[in-house]
């Protein structure tokens, strides 16, 4: 975070902070992983930064007072939009990536139905491609 400061960020985005739910061959407990988040977030703060809070989707109602904004992956593959409820009614934004193999203008009922859902949801979704190769990006607002 110091790094971060020092290049002139005004924010960071830790990642994967819910090994307590994942087997990371430590003993990692669901208090022990607010506990740790709590710190990010605690620590971003007192360097002026803001923090937004990725994964974790879990503990997201205990963890949205403590966070600026959310960032998640595949919400709607993983039926996980509406858990960021807490960050939308705190007026915290919640941003959203979906990776797809392809898109195609002809053929985006798919996409329309998934921006009306998360737009309803509050939340800004992105498509990008699986393969991060910048051949498409289509934003949902």
């Amino acid at each position: 975070m110091d790094l971060a400061v020092k290049k002139g960020c005004d924010g960071v985005d830790p990642d994967n902070v819910d090994g307590y739910s994942n087997a990371t061959g430590f003993p990692l407990s669901a208090n022990s992983q607010l506990d740790y988040n709590r710190f990010l977030a605690s620590a971003a703060h007192a360097r002026g930064l803001v923090v937004g809070l990725k994964n974790d989707v879990g503990q997201l109602n205990a963890l949205a007072s403590d966070f600026d904004f959310a960032v998640n992956e595949q919400c709607n593959e993983y039926s996980e939009c509406a858990g960021y409820s807490s960050f939308v009614a705190l007026g915290k934004p919640v941003l959203n990536i979906e990776y797809k193999r392809a898109y195609q203008k002809n053929t985006n009922g798919a996409f329309n139905k998934m921006c009306a859902a998360t737009n309803a949801a509050g939340l800004y979704s992105v498509v990008m491609p699986l393969a991060l190769d910048g051949s498409f990006v289509k934003r949902c607002k």
